[in-house]
């Protein structure tokens, strides 16, 4: 007889584990990449991030259209964290500075919130589960390598250049939303499990205070940077 799937909880044991094994990896690499830059195995890991980036982001569609069950509201990858992976991928294969400035943005001003309440109801083992926290670790990860271990520091106009890029996402994810009738970046209603857009109000209120608390959020992910480099 099979037993009925586990239900995942958020800051129960298998969430808190995931955490520890993507902090112990962030930490290596880091630790890593600082200890010794441009070497053969830091490209290693970086293509092994990569890999996991890609893996979590076209995981879902590839599943769907090989079981023959394509749904176009969850299928595509138009989630913010999708975006989030793609300028990941984007800057470890090239290191371009504007990349890696926005996937420190990107990554922990969204992707680390999604760690913390996760959209996730199915529970370790199962492959959701993994699926999950492999893309989502690996977009923080890439994130702090990016500025801690590949020293691509924010520069001045970085939080503008960050907002542009949001509120573009927006808008043409939006457009897409009204167009196919589809819910990505939760732009038309909250996700269905506990996060931050509960305290926002409701539709479409809460997108506009997004917006500001983006802008907040990137601006106090940019201070330190600018405190330690007063000409910034």
């Amino acid at each position: 007889m099979n037993q009925p799937a586990a239900t995942f909880s958020i800051f129960g044991p298998s969430h808190l584990g995931a955490w520890l094994v993507l902090f112990i990896a962030g930490f290596a690499l880091i630790r890593f990449s600082r200890a010794h830059p441009g070497s053969r195995g830091i490209r290693v890991c970086e293509f092994a991030l990569i890999g996991s980036l890609l893996l979590s982001t076209f995981f879902k569609p590839i599943s769907q259209a090989l079981t023959g069950r394509f749904e176009i509201g969850a299928a595509l990858p138009l989630h913010y964290c999708d975006l989030a992976a793609m300028l990941g991928v984007a800057s470890l294969i090239t290191h371009r500075q504007r990349l890696c400035e926005l996937v420190y943005f990107f990554g922990l001003a969204g992707t680390a919130q999604a760690l913390i309440t996760p959209a996730l109801t199915s529970d370790f083992p199962s492959p959701t589960y993994f699926i999950f926290f492999l893309g989502h670790g690996a977009i923080v990860i890439t994130a702090l390598h990016a500025v801690l271990g590949l020293k691509k520091i924010p520069q001045p106009g970085a939080v503008k250049r960050a907002m542009l890029v949001s509120t573009a996402y927006a808008l043409v994810v939006g457009g897409i939303n009204s167009l196919l009738g589809t819910n990505y970046g939760f732009l038309c209603a909250k996700p269905p499990t506990t996060s931050l857009m509960d305290a926002l109000g409701p539709w479409p209120w809460y997108v506009a205070l997004l917006w500001l608390v983006a802008l907040g959020i990137y601006t106090l992910l940019y201070l330190p940077f600018r405190l330690a480099s007063p000409k910034q």
